[in-house]
């Protein structure tokens, strides 16, 4: 059978129907990577009436990589969730999580208190417009992205203002938020007496670890007025209201905070102190304990010298022992071959010419 030949009509309008389509698969491929969607899971939080919030996402963007951003928040603050729906044996859900700087439109199941979904994000012009007339240059979708994650509002941005801060950029509020730096916790610093002034600062503190509760418990300790890096330092070296309060039970009172973090840099503890004591070594100044601690002199370093025979010795004799390496194995050992009675000088002697070997 003989084939008809193809008209240039036909191939022109073929030519025409796949431009059209490439066309739309690119404007398509275009919105894709010019929107914010991903994941979302809720499940139950440790902390009473929150829910446990993820959101993982990608920005569509060509190199960008996957990331995730997790918080607990109250139940109500969802629109258009409701317990019943979230405590299904089965429900098809549809909800929004809205914040100043725009929305989180969600979609998915939910079973047993546990959901899991897509989002869409839809910027707020309002948020943006509020912005610049508070003087900010517009935002971009992946600044209020960014800030509707995190929750950075307009009271934080106004709060600030009002406390006297530094003006912070577009980018030092966006780093604010991802940071962790909450409306909330800038208005207890302040109910607290601290008007940091420094957003990086503040950016600092939140980073660091100081939080008002922190803060409230060394107050009721006797600890008042600490500067921001006094406070930074604390937390950074592990002193804890509990460290404290413990070796205040212990006799160590009236400690500065530079004392406290000494103590801790070298692993002195409670613990140990009430071990030391226990041996009838009470009440010892806190620079010899905390020579003790450096040089290995340990509890049970005490108790087996004292079961070689060795009683009731001062402190530095014990640290020049412990350095010399003369422990209740080598007193043992010299014994074995008829070094009986011999004085700690000797031992340590014995030692340093390599009676150890």
């Amino acid at each position: 059978m003989r084939e008809k030949p193809v008209s240039i009509l036909t191939i022109l309008g073929v030519i025409t129907v796949l431009s059209l389509l490439i066309g739309s698969l690119a404007t398509c491929e275009t919105s894709a990577q010019d929107s914010y969607t991903g994941q979302w899971i809720i499940e139950p939080s440790r902390v009473a009436d929150r829910y446990q919030v993820t959101f993982t996402y990608r920005s569509g963007r060509i190199g960008r990589g996957q990331s995730m951003s997790g918080f607990t928040i109250e139940p109500e603050r969802f629109q258009g969730l409701t317990q019943n729906q979230v405590m299904s044996a089965g429900s098809r859900v549809q909800f929004q999580l809205v914040r100043d700087a725009g929305t989180l439109n969600c979609e998915g199941w939910f079973k047993d208190g546990k959901g899991s979904g897509h989002f869409v994000f839809a910027a707020s012009p309002t948020f943006a417009a509020e912005l610049q007339r508070r003087g900010y240059q517009a935002p971009s979708e992946a600044q209020q992205f960014s800030m509707t994650l995190s929750d950075v509002s307009l009271a934080l941005v106004d709060e600030l203002k009002a406390q006297g801060y530094e003006r912070p950029s577009l980018d030092q509020l966006v780093r604010m938020g991802e940071h962790g730096v909450s409306l909330d916790y800038v208005r207890e610093l302040k109910a607290q007496g601290y008007s940091v002034q420094s957003v990086d600062l503040l950016t600092r503190m939140v980073d660091h670890g100081v939080n008002p509760k922190f803060i409230r418990e060394l107050d009721a300790l006797g600890f008042k007025d600490i500067p921001v890096e006094t406070l930074i330092r604390t937390v950074d070296h592990g002193v804890t209201p509990r460290f404290i309060r413990e070796l205040q039970a212990a006799g160590y009172t009236d400690l500065s905070l530079e004392q406290l973090t000494r103590v801790v840099d070298h692993g002195l503890t409670a613990s140990f102190i009430k071990e030391i004591e226990s041996l009838g070594y009470t009440r010892l100044p806190l620079e010899k304990l905390v020579r003790m601690q450096d040089h290995g002199v340990t509890a049970r370093y005490i108790r087996e010298i004292k079961e070689a025979g060795y009683d009731n010795l001062p402190i530095e004799q014990l640290v020049r022992m412990q350095d010399h390496g003369v422990t209740a194995a080598f007193i043992k050992k010299m014994r074995q071959r008829g070094f009986n009675d011999v004085s700690i000088d000797e031992l340590i002697r014995l030692a340093d010419h390599g009676m150890n070997n």
